[in-house]
């Protein structure tokens, strides 16, 4: 790191000189704690420095840091403990207690007593002001027990680390879980020669550069924005952590700190656009220079309204924690070829293959395998045999589905296990939110299949709607299931139309605003023998 940039994060302020002497403080202290490289370090914290400073600590004697989604329940945070032989925990005041302000209302459990079990040393973080604020925490709860380790006093007990690892290491992510367990992704380590190749082409991707100035708008535990921010990080002028996403908050923050970057996932354009013209209009976001986004495929419409407000400055890559950046596209390409996600990346490889590995035709959908030349190996932790299944002649599949045009860009229909079969027909979800997420009204929704006695499986449509629920109304306001499907008629094939409609005032979500879908879908299937 160089310079002296500042990081934000609400009131409090940090330099990267100060930054760095902690990270390397910490490193010393977990050496202390007998963490060695190839150990897991494990953080169950919401954005705050305390993450960036145990990651890079981890990262400085080659172990891995491990994001733990603290929206888990006691149970799953075990598991990811026990999978990743964490030695280590790192935990904000609030969630180690037991307490956590999920969207819906539900608490995580405390996991010191797993912990211990565990044989896995906690040390605590007190949760700052602004994510007090941000979910409506207790102060009392955000405290820490006297008895746990503090983390700023305890690393301040240590002398700077002398010398990093020789090997480099990447932050080892669980996969979402959405069928059976998460999967921890282990990359393998690299040389620092390696390590700063990908990292130059990581940096291309998200447009960084020393001298940017960065906003973290999504949570640190997903793999996209850890990415994004453990590189901004380091080349940062300035860097602003937002604890939990809104829309106009975000564009303040944008116009006070004058952002030039940030990584972005679609729920938020829909949401910034979903603010009043009036509201929009009231900040000065010119200085934002390089957006990028990924996660889930954007509408088109949504980022055609987004280029046309903050101009051809966003830029879309299809990727996975498996396989790294295997396509890019600019805003050009964007509206040249609305739903593109981009061609293949310099090094890639890339193949839509058929149920029987033959590579399919232009225009027609199939399995996406490919390969990054430059992208650390991986295994599924204490998973190998899973981690042979999804490799076919060399090339990965995480499970998506697309196909290419006849010039090579990219366009997703869905994940093989969000596809619905309904009487042996082939319906991507993904397509018919596309569609339903720019009708008027709606803030967003939700599409799976239910059991259906005759045709296997029926399409179901769980929308939010933009008003909320009026005394004694509809939730919707004027949003009916004969409105929802009067609007998709015309712009959906019959059968992409969903049978059923219902309404809710809130649908289950991570921090980035991705809605657990699994969630949604799984009462419907309860006590079924047979799911699709």
């Amino acid at each position: 790191m160089s310079g002296e940039p500042q990081f934000f994060s609400g009131a409090r302020m940090r330099s990267r000189a100060d930054l760095e002497d902690r990270v390397l403080r910490a490193a010393t202290g977990l050496r202390a704690l007998g963490v060695e490289a190839g150990d897991a370090v494990a953080l169950l914290l919401r954005n705050d420095f305390a993450f960036f400073e145990a990651s890079y600590a981890a990262v400085a004697i080659g172990a891995y840091a491990v994001p733990v989604n603290w929206h888990l329940t006691a149970p799953e945070v075990a598991f990811v403990l026990s999978d990743s032989g964490a030695r280590v925990l790192v935990g904000h005041g609030d969630l180690i207690r037991g307490v956590s302000a999920h969207p819906d209302g539900e608490a995580v459990p405390g996991i010191m007593e797993t912990a211990a079990a565990l044989g896995v040393t906690v040390l605590g973080v007190e949760t700052p002001p602004e994510l007090r604020a941000a979910y409506g925490l207790d102060a009392a709860l955000c405290k820490l027990d006297a008895d746990l380790p503090d983390w700023d006093a305890w690393l301040t007990a240590f002398a700077p680390l002398g010398k990093l690892s020789d090997a480099v290491t990447e932050t080892m992510y669980y996969t979402s879980g959405t069928t059976g367990l998460p999967k921890g992704v282990r990359r393998m380590p690299q040389t620092p020669a390696a390590a700063a190749t990908f990292a130059k082409i990581r940096d291309g991707i998200y447009g960084l550069a020393p001298g940017i100035r960065a906003i973290v708008a999504g949570p640190l535990y997903h793999s996209a924005p850890n990415s994004f921010s453990l590189r901004a990080a380091r080349q940062a002028a300035c860097m602003v952590l937002m604890g939990r996403f809104d829309a106009e908050a975000f564009l303040a923050l944008v116009e006070e700190h004058q952002i030039t970057n940030a990584f972005m996932v679609p729920t938020m354009f829909v949401r910034l656009l979903k603010l009043p013209a009036e509201v929009r209009a009231r900040y000065d976001v010119s200085s934002l220079s390089y957006i990028m986004i990924a996660a889930a495929p954007c509408p088109p419409d949504i980022k055609r309204q987004m280029i046309e407000w903050w101009g051809p400055i966003i830029h879309e890559f299809y990727g996975a924690t498996e396989l790294g950046y295997m396509t890019v596209c600019n805003a050009e390409e964007t509206l040249e070829r609305p739903g593109t996600v981009g061609r293949v990346t310099d090094g890639t490889v890339m193949k839509a293959l058929d149920e029987d590995g033959q590579e399919v035709a232009a225009g027609v959908p199939g399995e996406l395998y490919g390969r990054m030349a430059a992208f650390p190996d991986f295994t599924y932790n204490n998973r190998p045999d899973e981690r042979a299944a999804c490799e076919r002649d060399g090339l990965i599949t995480c499970g998506d589905v697309g196909y290419f045009d006849d010039e090579g860009y990219l366009f997703l229909c869905d994940r093989t296990r969000e596809m619905v079969i309904s009487g042996g027909v082939n319906i991507y979800p993904a397509e018919i939110e596309a569609v339903l997420v720019g009708m008027p009204g709606v803030l967003d929704c939700a599409v799976f299949g239910i059991p259906d006695a005759e045709f296997g499986e029926r399409l179901m449509a769980i929308v939010q709607p933009q008003a909320q629920a009026s005394e004694g109304g509809l939730v919707g306001g004027d949003l009916d299931e004969a409105t929802v499907t009067e609007y998709l008629r015309p712009r959906l094939a019959g059968y992409k139309v969903p049978r059923v409609i219902e309404f809710r005032a809130e649908l289950p979500r991570d921090d980035s605003g991705k809605i657990y879908k699994r969630r949604l879908r799984e009462p419907y299937w309860a006590g079924e023998t047979r799911r699709i």
